[in-house]
């Protein structure tokens, strides 16, 4: 049976509306890691046959937020930690590719897109509302992507961006549980003046540092939350 408060579709849409529904409630946690995802449940609660949601959890599987078992049933992927130190290494080295081919090769237009997602983002960080931050965050950062001029670079980056939005998710949250500091803001700025100074070593510095913020508030917050009385393996400086 249909929830009522389940917005009405118009005919053709039932995938798009089936993933778009799944991929935000995963980005936003709200559907934990692990949890079963049952095509006949899934279809009861859109009102729509089982095909629209098996093809909308085929996608949510091509952008690794779902993983199938041995057994056939569909789960929410794990975030695993084992391999956060090489998600971190790897999301370094195109953070800051992308950055520093930006300051080097930016156009005017470019600085205005830049700076036009950096007002987005700013304007949900005041909402607080952390799905709509981690796709303005993604969406600042893909902008710094495109001025580089390198369609590869930025393909990987944004690979790596849209696997890391959970983790995003929970490092928003630990910045709010702190003394009221500006959820990334400022570094954003400062990247966005070394893109428009070209200045190519310190664009590079503050992506590097960019990086290296996000690994530490993360694990920071996995060890308050969630692993007090379990070990982390030291990640090392981010090289």
């Amino acid at each position: 049976m249909r929830d009522e408060s389940e917005p009405k579709r118009v005919k053709g849409s039932g995938v798009k509306f089936a993933y778009e529904t799944l991929r935000d409630e995963i980005l936003s946690l709200d559907l934990e890691p692990g949890a079963v995802l049952d095509e006949t449940s899934l279809a009861e609660r859109f009102g729509m046959s089982r095909s629209p949601v098996r093809e909308a959890l085929i996608r949510l599987a091509g952008d690794d937020l779902v993983v199938t078992l041995s057994n056939r049933s569909t789960v929410v992927a794990p975030i695993d930690l084992q391999s956060f130190p090489k998600y971190v290494e790897a999301l370094d080295v195109a953070q800051r590719m992308n950055t520093r081919l930006a300051a080097e090769l930016r156009t005017d237009l470019d600085l205005k897109t830049i700076a036009r997602r950096q007002k987005e983002f700013l304007a949900t960080v005041s909402k607080g509302d952390h799905l709509a931050m981690s796709e303005a965050n993604k969406n600042f950062h893909m902008a710094i992507a495109h001025a580089g001029r390198n369609p590869y670079l930025a393909a990987f980056y944004e690979r790596l961006l849209n696997q890391g939005r959970r983790m995003l998710h929970l490092h928003f949250a630990y910045l709010e549980q702190g003394d009221g500091e500006v959820l990334l803001t400022d570094e954003h700025d400062d990247m966005l003046a070394a893109i428009r100074d070209r200045d190519v070593a310190r664009a590079d510095a503050l992506a590097h540092a960019h990086t290296r913020q996000f690994r530490d508030n993360f694990i920071s917050y996995l060890k308050q939350n969630y692993l007090k009385d379990a070990p982390i393996v030291s990640l090392g400086p981010a090289a």
